[in-house]
């Protein structure tokens, strides 16, 4: 047995969403990242698994809860993506880049109001 001076340290598993309609969550970030559920969904009531469809990203399990998001994140992901084809799927931009201050992103929410920063796609 290792003690925990000499134990690795904590990795990222998964990344999980809450969401009050979950099913509808998902769909909406399948869309938005090019995910796709994965095969062998549990029960309709149970969270959601959707997968990167070319396997680059990671696991994210949208979660049901009985609360709509009431604060903001705590905790949040950054994507790379186009804004405009965000907006167009329903998400929500709640602050602009601002070069001044050596804001480079977009904050935005997705459906249910969860926050996400926004990056200009690397070539």
């Amino acid at each position: 047995m290792t003690s925990s001076s000499q134990a690795a340290p904590a990795r990222f598993k998964d990344l999980c969403l809450d969401a009050r309609d979950h099913q509808a969550l998902a769909d909406w970030w399948c869309a938005a990242m090019g995910y796709e559920r994965r095969e062998g969904e549990g029960p309709v009531g149970e969270p959601v698994a959707i997968v990167d469809a070319v396997g680059g990203g990671p696991l994210i399990w949208v979660c049901p809860v009985p609360e709509d998001k009431a604060v903001k994140n705590r905790m949040h992901h950054d994507v790379y993506g186009d804004v405009e084809r965000l907006r167009g799927l329903g998400a929500r931009v709640v602050a602009e880049p601002d070069a001044a201050k050596g804001i480079a992103w977009h904050v935005m929410r997705d459906p249910e109001g969860n926050e996400f920063c926004v990056f200009a796609p690397t070539g």
